[in-house]
C-alpha cells in the first residue's frame, strides 16, 4: 500500500489497477474497471509554477511532459508519447540540452503548473450572493444572523456581496442604496424569467434595452452603476449589510396551525442565478443558500403546504408515489444548466430537523461543484464551524477555485466512459469517447465551475484492445500514458493550467478462466492492485447505479462482483473452501465490501432521501483516504494498559475499562466503557491522585477535536457511554460478531448488538464457499 501512497503524493492519483489488463475481455474479467481517482488541485509545495504557456502537440494537443521523446541535436524536436507526432521546439527552447532541460521534462515533475502572465480572468474579485430562508423560527434566525455577521466581518474587502431573502415572496436587497432599505419583490408562486428580472429591477431604466442577443454584463449594454446596486465590494456595503442582517425577521405571512410555511426556495434560487448571469457572467461567483425547511411554494416545491401530507421518503421514491419529485428535479436540472453555462456555483447549507429538498437540489450542487452542509440547526457546531471554514484563510483554507475545465488525453486502445464527481459534461466528443456512459460521459472535457484543493474525481475507462493477450505481450511498447489537464482560476485571480502525466503498463494474462492454475501469470495484475482505491471506485459506482438504474439490487451486484474477483484472483483447490487464500494485495478488499454493503450509501433504511443524497455527494467529491473512512470507519482504543492503538471494527472491541474513538467521517464518537463512565461520574478525574485517569479521558477528546478542526464539512461530535442512548452511533458501525441470538455469552464488560445482520466471519465463510465452485 505504501507505494500507492507515494504515487498519490507525487501526482494526486490512485488507481485500482496500476498494471492494466491487456485486452477488452481480460479487463471485463477483472470486474473493477480501469479507473483513476484524481484530486486536480491537491497542494504540492515542491511543484514549480512555470511563468509561460505550455508547449502542445500540434496533432493531439497534449502537453510536453517527461515521457516525451526528445531529440536534443540541432533539429530540436520532440515526439508526443500519445500520438507519436514529431513536433519542433519553438525558438525560446533552442538552448535546451541534456544538461539544460526545461522543468516540464524533469522526470520528477510528472505534475506541473503553468501560469501565463498574459492570461488573467476578466473578474478576479470573488462574488458571494447570500440567499437566506426567513421561514424559520426566531431562534433559528438569531443563530443564522450571528454566524453571517461573523463571516461578513472576515470577508476580503474587494469581494462582491449580494443579498436575497425569501419566504412567501423573494426579496432582492439593493445594497447600493444606503439611505433606506430598498428591496425588489418577486412573487414566490410563479417562475421568474431573466427578462422579468432585467425589467423589474430597472437594469434599463435610463437607456434602451437591446432588442437582440444575450444580455449579460457590461459588454452587452448593462451599465456598471446598474449592476453595482446589487453586488457591492464588502468594504462599501458592510454597514448596510450588517444593518439588514441585524433587522432580519421571520417571514411575516401568517401560517395556519395545520399548514407548512409557504417557502419559495426554487424561485429564490432562480432569481439568484438570473441576477448573477446578468451582472457577472463567467466570473466563478457563488450562490450560498441557507435553507431552514422544505420548499412548498412555486417551482421546485417538494411537498404541499398541508401539514398532514408527509414529505417523500425512500419508499415513496421507489414506488414512484412522490408526485412533486420528478417535476422538482427537472426544475433544478434547468437551474444547473444555467449555472454551468454562466460558470457559477451553488452552495447549500441545509439546517433543519425535517428535509429541505436536498435530494432534488443535488443535481445543481453536484454539477456546479458546490459545497453542501447538512445540520439539524443553524445553532449546531456542524453548520457554524463549516461556514467559518469556507471563509477561512491561511494553511487550513479550502482553496476555493473557479472556472475549471478538465480534459483527458490517453494512449490509443483505451476509451473514456465518464467521470463520477462534481462536474458537468462539455460534450466534447471524439475518438476517445466510449459508447458505454458512466456518470458524466460521452465527452473528454468537463466543466468544473467550483473546485477546491480536496475536490476529487473518479475517471472510468474502458480497454478497447481486442487482440489476444499474446499479441500484446509481443507489442513493442507495453507502456501506456494518461494526461489530465486542469485549467482553472486560482484564488489569486490568475488563470493556471495543471498538467499531470502518468505512465502505466499493459500486462498479458491467461486468455481464459480455465487457466486459473497458472496463478503466476496473474502476479503482475495482483502486484498492481490498490484495494483501497478499488473499494472507493465500487462505492461510487454502486451509488451512481442506485440513483440511475430502476430495480437495481445493490447488495446482489456487490456480492456477485466480489465473488467473481475472489474466484479469479484467489488461490484454492476447486470445491475445497478451506484451501481458499487471497494475496495480501486483495486480503482487505472483502472486508471493505462487507462494510460497504452495510454503509449509508447502500442501506437507505433509517435515512431520509436528503441524508442519502448528502452522503453520496460527499463520497463523490472526497479523496481515497477520506472515502475509505466513510466505507469502513476507523476505531482507536485508549486504555491504562497501552497508548492509543487501532482495533478491529468489531463489537468485541468494547470493554468496560476502555475508551473508543470511532471516526466514520460524518460522525466522530468518543465511547466510554461502563467502568470508565462510572469513574467519571464519581469525579475521580478531578482528584490529584488520579491524574492518569484525567489524562486518559482527555486524550481521545483532543484527538477527536483535532479531526473536527481539519475536516470539511465539520463532522458531528458525539460523546457517549456504554449502554447509553447515544451508544447507537457506535454500535451501528461495528461488526456484529456477538448478537442477541449468539450461542456464546458476551465477555464480561463487553456488549452485544441487537441485529439479525450476519457477522463478517459468516460473510467470509459464504464467500469462500461460493468462490471455489
Amino acid at each position: 500500500m505504501t507505494e500507492f501512497l507515494e504515487l498519490e503524493t507525487q501526482d494526486a492519483v490512485r488507481m485500482p489497477w496500476n498494471v492494466l489488463p491487456g485486452s477488452k475481455s481480460e479487463a471485463a474479467q477483472c470486474v473493477i474497471p480501469v479507473s483513476a481517482i484524481y484530486t486536480p488541485l491537491k497542494p504540492f509545495p515542491n511543484t514549480p509554477t512555470l511563468p509561460y504557456a505550455p508547449l502542445r502537440c500540434r496533432n493531439c494537443r497534449s502537453v510536453l511532459n517527461p515521457f516525451s521523446i526528445v531529440d536534443f541535436s540541432s533539429t530540436k524536436i520532440w515526439i508526443c508519447c500519445f500520438c507519436l507526432q514529431r513536433n519542433h521546439f519553438p525558438p525560446s527552447y533552442q538552448s535546451i540540452s541534456e544538461t539544460n532541460m526545461p522543468a516540464e521534462l524533469f522526470p520528477q515533475y510528472t505534475t506541473i503548473e503553468y501560469e501565463s502572465p498574459s492570461e488573467k480572468a476578466s473578474l478576479t474579485n470573488p462574488v458571494f450572493l447570500f440567499v437566506i430562508d426567513t421561514c424559520v423560527i426566531e431562534e433559528e434566525i438569531g443563530y443564522l444572523k450571528s454566524s453571517l455577521l461573523q463571516v461578513v466581518g472576515t470577508l476580503p474587502e474587494n469581494c462582491l456581496i449580494g443579498l436575497i431573502t425569501f419566504g412567501t415572496y423573494v426579496h432582492v436587497h439593493e445594497l447600493g442604496f444606503g439611505q433606506i432599505p430598498k428591496v425588489y419583490v418577486f412573487k414566490g408562486s410563479k417562475e421568474v424569467s431573466k427578462d422579468q428580472v432585467l425589467e423589474q429591477m430597472g437594469f434599463f431604466a435610463n437607456k434602451l434595452k437591446p432588442t437582440t442577443g444575450v444580455i449579460a454584463g457590461v459588454r452587452d449594454g448593462l451599465s456598471q452603476e446598474s449592476m453595482s446596486r446589487f453586488l457591492l465590494p464588502a468594504s462599501e456595503c458592510e454597514f448596510t449589510l450588517n444593518s439588514i442582517l441585524e433587522e432580519l425577521q421571520r417571514d411575516p405571512w401568517p401560517v395556519p396551525a395545520d399548514y407548512r410555511a409557504a417557502r419559495c426556495t426554487g424561485t429564490a434560487l432562480s432569481v439568484a442565478s438570473h441576477l448573477l448571469g446578468i451582472c457577472v457572467p463567467g466570473s466563478g461567483a457563488r450562490i450560498m443558500a441557507f435553507l431552514g425547511g422544505p420548499s412548498t411554494e412555486g417551482p421546485g416545491a417538494i411537498v404541499s403546504k398541508i401539514l398532514s401530507e408527509p414529505i417523500r421518503s425512500h419508499k415513496d421514491l421507489d414506488k414512484d408515489s412522490a408526485p412533486l419529485y420528478h417535476k422538482a428535479v427537472k426544475f433544478y436540472e434547468g437551474i444547473s444548466k444555467q449555472l454551468v453555462h454562466q460558470g457559477h456555483v451553488l452552495d447549500v447549507f441545509a439546517c433543519a430537523l425535517e428535509q429541505v429538498g436536498l435530494a432534488e437540489i443535488k443535481v445543481a450542487c453536484e454539477k456546479t461543484g458546490g459545497l453542501v452542509v447538512l445540520a439539524e440547526s443553524f445553532g449546531h457546531s456542524v453548520f457554524k464551524d463549516s461556514l467559518k471554514q469556507v471563509f477561512q484563510s491561511g494553511g487550513n483554507d479550502l482553496g476555493l477555485s473557479s472556472n475549471g475545465i478538465f480534459e483527458i488525453n490517453c494512449s490509443k486502445d483505451i476509451k473514456v466512459q465518464g467521470v463520477i464527481g462534481p462536474c458537468a459534461s462539455l460534450e466534447k466528443k471524439g475518438p476517445l469517447c466510449s459508447e458505454v456512459v458512466v456518470g458524466q460521459g460521452n465527452t473528454t472535457a468537463w466543466k468544473m465551475c467550483g473546485l477546491d484543493k480536496t475536490s476529487t474525481f473518479c475517471l472510468i475507462f474502458e480497454v478497447a484492445k481486442k487482440e489476444s493477450p499474446d499479441a500484446i505481450a509481443q507489442s513493442a511498447n507495453p507502456q501506456f500514458y494518461f494526461q489530465f489537464l486542469t485549467y482553472y482560476q486560482h484564488p489569486s485571480g490568475q488563470m493556471r493550467l495543471r498538467v499531470t502525466t502518468l505512465s502505466r503498463r499493459w500486462v498479458a494474462g491467461p486468455g481464459s478462466v480455465q487457466a486459473r492454475v497458472l496463478y503466476a501469470l496473474y502476479a503482475d495484475l495482483i502486484a498492481g492492485f490498490d484495494q483501497e482505491a478499488a473499494a472507493v471506485v465500487m462505492a461510487r459506482q454502486v451509488s451512481f447505479k442506485m440513483e440511475t438504474e430502476a430495480d437495481f439490487d445493490p447488495i446482489r451486484w456487490l456480492d456477485k462482483s466480489l465473488i467473481h474477483i475472489c474466484s479469479r484472483f484467489g488461490d484454492y483447490q476447486k470445491d475445497t473452501p478451506s484451501s481458499f487464500t487471497l494475496s495480501p494485495r486483495f486480503s482487505i478488499f472483502p472486508q471493505f465490501m462487507f462494510h460497504l454493503r452495510r454503509s449509508q450509501f447502500v442501506q437507505v433504511f433509517g435515512n431520509s432521501p436528503d441524508e442519502t443524497a448528502y452522503f453520496r455527494m460527499i463520497l463523490n467529491r472526497e479523496n481515497v483516504a477520506n472515502s475509505v473512512v466513510m466505507i469502513q470507519p476507523s476505531l482507536i482504543s485508549y486504555s491504562f494498559h497501552s497508548g492509543p492503538e487501532p482495533v478491529l471494527l468489531d463489537v468485541a472491541a468494547i470493554t468496560a475499562d476502555r475508551i473508543l474513538l470511532l471516526d466514520s467521517y460524518f460522525t466522530i464518537v468518543v465511547f466510554h466503557g461502563s467502568t470508565i463512565a462510572q469513574w467519571r461520574k464519581l469525579g475521580y478525574h478531578e482528584q490529584p491522585e488520579h491524574q492518569a485517569f484525567a489524562e486518559l479521558l482527555k486524550s481521545p477528546r483532543e484527538d477527536a477535536e483535532a479531526i473536527v478542526r481539519e475536516r470539511f464539512p465539520v463532522p458531528r461530535l458525539v460523546i457517549c457511554d456504554q449502554y447509553g442512548s447515544q451508544a447507537r452511533f457506535m454500535l451501528a458501525k461495528l461488526n456484529p460478531s456477538a448478537t442477541y441470538n449468539s450461542d456464546a455469552p458476551p465477555i464480561p464488560g463487553g456488549d452485544i448488538i441487537f441485529t439479525d445482520d450476519v457477522s463478517f466471519e459468516v460473510f467470509l465463510d459464504h464467500l469462500q464457499r461460493l468462490a471455489v465452485h
